[in-house]
């Protein structure tokens, strides 16, 4: 099982990232879309979130997705710390999870620690994105191990993983 995660779009989301998340069974989004016709962009099952930017839109603030393995919740973060959210107060909040989906920063994140495991995609979109826009591919093997796998995509097409 192969799902995309990404956050922090701003209402544009990366034409490559587009891409690789529609080669995903399922794709996250975990706020700040801002303009809600940007997801129609994307074509497998998705679940989203609202971010502080987006009391426009009509989500939940908090989703969980029961996936083989685990469960993965998903929230924006911005309540867990103005500038930086807490990954304890995270893990506090969602201890039954194995990982916590979070966006806000725009900072690329994969806490693995201790569980639950904090991820933050980075930002999709072209807002403070470091130069590069961000996301993950979550992929689940045949016995329900999970790997997180980090991909940025410069503003020349470039790719780095």
């Amino acid at each position: 099982m192969k799902i995309g995660i990404l956050s922090d779009s701003h209402g544009w989301i990366h034409p490559d990232i587009i891409s690789l998340m529609n080669t995903c069974d399922q794709v996250i989004h975990a706020g700040d879309i801002i303009e809600e016709n940007t997801l129609s962009a994307l074509t497998p099952p998705l679940t989203a979130v609202r971010g502080n930017n987006d009391g426009h839109i009509s989500l939940k603030n908090i989703e969980t997705l029961l996936l083989p393995g685990g469960i993965i919740t998903i929230e924006h973060g911005h309540e867990h710390g103005w500038n930086t959210p807490s990954h304890d107060s995270l893990r506090q909040t969602h201890a039954h999870a194995k990982a916590i989906i979070y966006g806000h920063t725009h900072k690329q994140v994969i806490d693995k620690t201790t569980t639950p495991w904090v991820i933050n995609p980075g930002a999709a979109g072209a807002i403070r994105n470091g130069g590069s826009s961000k996301c993950l591919i979550l992929t689940i093997d045949d016995m329900q191990e999970w790997e997180f796998t980090p991909y940025h995509f410069t503003n020349d097409k470039g790719l780095t993983v």
